[in-house]
């Protein structure tokens, strides 16, 4: 189904971090964005389609003023709003927010350090585009912050922090089909496998709480109102979001899940491990009993590598891009 096309070399490996790829592919000038965490830098990848052209570009993680810092980056993501993109970075320090390309700092936010020092670590992570205009992050003490974005300009105000979860927050999703019938358009999940299922707004709604029976659940997806968890276990669990009904619960993997992505327009879910596995399923709509069904596709093993990131290059899943702990090459894979 998939063959393997000529890697993407990058400057520096891939650290061992959940979600650690995020794709922007930008049709108008045949471009895709890529970007992997090392350490305390983010290396970006501009890709020409005809695979003739690279560029590349580090960023590395910034405290306010102070131009450079030691501060680990947790994540890095690309958040698609209708009036423009942002790439967002966290860290140990904060949240900085880029234009897409990486160029221009637009936004930072100082994450809440207590005076004296705890056990638990500071940290950012977890990274959603909701709806029009708003970013969504997650941090260690369990709390969402909401990001109001003006359609241009650096205004990014923090509208609201979202108090559900008690656990660090591992990953978020928002709704990715572009269905606008969905009441449920955002899911954060949690290291102790709670997901809380949201509908955004001026004022965030909780929809639904999802619990986890204390199995950390590293990435989230969601389609058309069904949320799509991997977790610790290498299972993957399909739930309606509203109602918080199990559709499926699938042994997907031997090892830690460590990235789940899904191709809006097919239904496409790929999932990568630790387990040097990555799956292609596909999730279908069955209108006569209102559920989701999850059928096994496509296998490709990325010998002796702990996958930390996969995801779709397209919104139909024709190419779908890897990352791996201690690899400094992003592999790369379309349909034959």
């Amino acid at each position: 189904m998939y063959h393997k096309e000529k890697s993407i070399q990058i400057k520096s490996s891939a650290s061992a971090l959940y979600n650690n790829l995020s794709v922007l592919r930008i049709a108008p000038r045949c471009l895709t964005y890529f970007t992997v965490v090392h350490a305390n830098v983010v290396n970006m990848v501009s890709a020409s389609w005809d695979g003739l052209n690279y560029s590349h570009r580090q960023l590395q993680s910034k405290e306010g003023n102070v131009a450079t810092s030691s501060s680990l980056i947790m994540q890095a993501a690309w958040c698609v709003l209708p009036s423009r993109d942002l790439l967002v970075l966290t860290s140990q320090k904060g949240i900085q927010m880029y234009e897409s390309d990486g160029s221009i700092m637009v936004y930072w936010h100082a994450l809440d350090t207590p005076e004296t020092p705890t056990a638990q670590a500071v940290f950012a992570r977890g990274i959603a585009a909701v709806r029009e205009k708003y970013i969504c992050v997650g941090t260690s003490t369990g709390s969402v912050l909401v990001f109001d974005v003006p359609a241009k300009g650096s205004n990014i105000t923090l509208s609201e922090v979202l108090e559900e979860h008690k656990e660090p927050i591992t990953d978020m999703a928002s709704e990715c089909s572009g269905s606008l019938e969905c009441i449920a358009d955002l899911v954060s999940a949690d290291d102790s496998g709670l997901l809380c299922v949201w509908k955004s707004g001026e004022d965030f709604q909780l929809l639904n709480k999802i619990p986890g029976f204390d199995v950390s659940c590293s990435s989230v997806k969601l389609w058309k109102g069904t949320v799509a968890a991997g977790y610790g276990t290498g299972q993957i669990r399909l739930y309606e979001g509203v109602t918080g009904i199990l559709y499926a619960e699938v042994n997907a993997h031997a090892r830690w899940i460590y990235s789940l992505d899904i191709a809006p327009f097919t239904g496409l879910l790929l999932s990568a491990a630790e387990d040097s596995l990555v799956r292609v399923w596909h999730l279908s709509l069955t209108p006569e009993t209102n559920s989701v069904e999850i059928e096994h596709m496509y296998n490709e093993c990325v010998t002796d590598t702990q996958i930390c990131g996969a995801k779709f290059c397209d919104g139909d899943g024709y190419a779908f891009a890897v990352t791996g702990y201690d690899l400094s090459e992003i592999i790369r894979y379309t349909q034959a």
